[in-house]
């Protein structure tokens, strides 16, 4: 396993990672990813371990708290020895102070965390959405509390755009507060938009990215082809509606892609998709998910090898998207491109 910094920060973080969503398996949403005890959990740890994998990731909104305990009970007795990432901002109920990052909320938020996942502090607390409701500066004004309590090592958002990141960043430094090392975000060949405005925004500001999702909400695992419509035991049923849009043909072109390059590699879909994550621009890590033992080493298998620079190409120009304006392809024209060279 390959480490490195998340994002300008200090930390060394696994190449790979792993999201506990799979744990626990309650609530209408994100309870239906899996239904993963503390047994089953405990030898996905297990394994990840042995692999070096050592992060891993849930947030109180997964099972409706379950994810953490089962986390929790899974790590008992090695708790040193791994990297705990949660997050919060979802609503956890219907009373009024149950959603968003205000100072309540977060004090409250954290607490919760710490007793569900049985631990004393968190490696990285990251704001699971932006709280338009909540100024920035009570924001991170408790933040900032909590890691001079020690109950927070470092701080991160998820799902943010450019402005609410930047304008975070900002105030941050202007308040001498904690500044977000991580942005967890969804991005894959099947979702490509993190690279027209947050790339960039990372690459700059030092803000390094989590990856959710990098097969694409289940798409790209191999199962789902041209004339092979996704199998009954997928979760996609259950759950497209609620993951990143995509257009039937744009899915299938990256696969053929894809299975081009698996024959000449060797590897599985999911392991060339994720590989190609891991040569992007500000990728800190990507989180892997799995519900048994053979999903999990599978996406191990995504690391300790490198696409050809071809191989990249082929699925660049699979997956390539037109942008939205303000990033139209004519920014390439000599003129803008002198100005504004592309980040990948």
């Amino acid at each position: 396993m390959d480490y490195r910094r998340l994002g300008a920060s200090g930390l060394k973080v696994p190449v790979l990672s792993f999201g506990a969503g799979t744990f626990g398996g309650q609530g209408p949403l994100f309870g239906a990813w899996g239904t993963t005890d503390a047994k089953e959990a405990r030898r996905l740890v297990d394994i990840c371990l042995e692999a070096g994998l050592n992060l891993f990731d849930t947030a109180d909104v997964y099972s409706n708290g379950a994810s953490e305990e089962v986390l929790g009970e899974a790590i008992k007795g090695r708790r040193d020895k791994l990297l705990i990432s949660t997050k919060t901002s979802l609503p956890m109920g219907d009373g009024p102070n149950d959603a968003g990052s205000s100072r309540s909320r977060l004090i409250k938020a954290c607490e919760d965390a710490l007793r569900r996942l049985g631990t004393d502090y968190i490696d990285l607390l990251q704001l699971h959405a932006f709280d338009a409701g909540t100024p920035i500066e009570e924001v991170l004004a408790t933040l900032d509390m909590l890691v001079r309590a020690g109950k927070l090592r470092y701080v991160g958002v998820s799902n943010f755009s450019g402005w609410q990141l930047m304008k975070s960043l900002a105030t941050a430094e202007r308040h001498d507060h904690p500044r977000y090392v991580a942005h967890q975000v969804y991005y894959s060949l099947l979702g490509r938009d993190y690279e027209w405005e947050l790339m960039p925004l990372g690459i700059d500001q030092g803000v390094g990215a989590l990856v959710w999702s990098p097969l694409g909400w289940g798409r790209l695992t191999g199962k789902i082809r041209r004339g092979q419509p996704a199998p009954a035991s997928s979760r996609l049923h259950a759950t497209a509606e609620f993951g990143p849009p995509v257009e039937d043909e744009h899915l299938y072109g990256i696969v053929e892609a894809l299975d081009i390059v698996a024959e000449e590699t060797g590897k599985t879909v999911p392991q060339i998709a994720i590989n190609w994550l891991l040569q992007r621009p500000t990728v800190s890590s990507v989180i892997i998910g799995a519900r048994n033992e053979a999903q999990l080493r599978d996406n191990l298998g995504a690391v300790g090898w490198s696409l050809t620079p071809e191989q990249i190409a082929r699925l660049d120009a699979a997956s390539q998207r037109t942008a939205p304006y303000p990033y139209f392809p004519y920014h390439r024209q000599e003129g803008f491109a002198r100005l504004n060279p592309p980040v990948v």
